[in-house]
């Protein structure tokens, strides 16, 4: 059963990101979000997703060895990314009340990984680069089977040196939601033998100086 009750949901979220940095929940996200973001990932010409990209701005790069999965980047022009976009907001807004993070934007794409494809062992950010805060993965997948692979693997947290240990192995299943601090846990995705679709997201502080904007992306 989906947690339709977003107040339930989002402390439960706020409070394992407290204790723990880090929140797994299986089928997390709203089930009527989760389906009609679903149906778009899939539906999405293949020539709509673009190779992604290794860092950032201009210094991005596409790099196979490291990532080659395609990506989409969700701007609200639909209903269902209307929604999400929407919910992730309330989502912000109740965790910089509980948390007091400044968290200031939110940037998410789709991710389209085709057969044996993979993004090798990183960090979403690195320590004392004011940027992403928060990463969150959703996945849009029906009866993913074990045999499938693509499960995501979330390592522990580098400050209590558990970088090498896998922590958690999350199964890329209709709305399973993982949220965590984007410094702290390094993770990777596995090959996957069949089309897998999710969306990666990043809650970020206001970076913005005199001398450099700092747009979502």
């Amino acid at each position: 059963m989906f947690l339709e009750n977003n107040s339930d949901l989002f402390e439960t979220i706020a409070a394992e990101l407290l204790d723990q940095g880090l929140c797994v929940l299986k089928n997390g996200v709203p089930e009527k979000i989760a389906k009609a973001l679903q149906v778009q990932a899939s539906a999405i010409q293949l020539e709509g997703y673009k190779q992604a990209g290794v860092g950032r701005g201009q210094e991005q790069i596409a790099d196979r060895q490291i990532r080659s999965d395609e990506i989409h980047w969700i701007d609200g022009g639909s209903k269902g990314e209307c929604e999400w976009l929407e919910w992730m907001s309330e989502l912000q807004q109740y965790l910089n009340r509980r948390l007091f993070l400044g968290l200031f934007s939110f940037e998410s794409h789709f991710a389209h990984y085709s057969s044996g494809d993979f993004y090798e062992k990183h960090y979403d950010a690195f320590k004392g680069q004011v940027n992403r805060v928060l990463t969150v993965v959703t996945y849009l997948n029906s009866n993913w089977k074990a045999e499938y692979g693509g499960e995501l693997l979330v390592y522990g947290d580098v400050n209590k040196g558990q970088e090498k240990k896998v922590i958690h192995t999350v199964s890329p299943e209709l709305g399973t939601i993982v949220i965590f601090l984007s410094e702290l846990f390094p993770h990777e995705v596995l090959p996957a033998k069949k089309d897998r679709y999710s969306i990666a997201g990043w809650f970020r502080v206001n970076g913005s100086s005199k001398e450099n904007i700092d747009p979502p992306h």
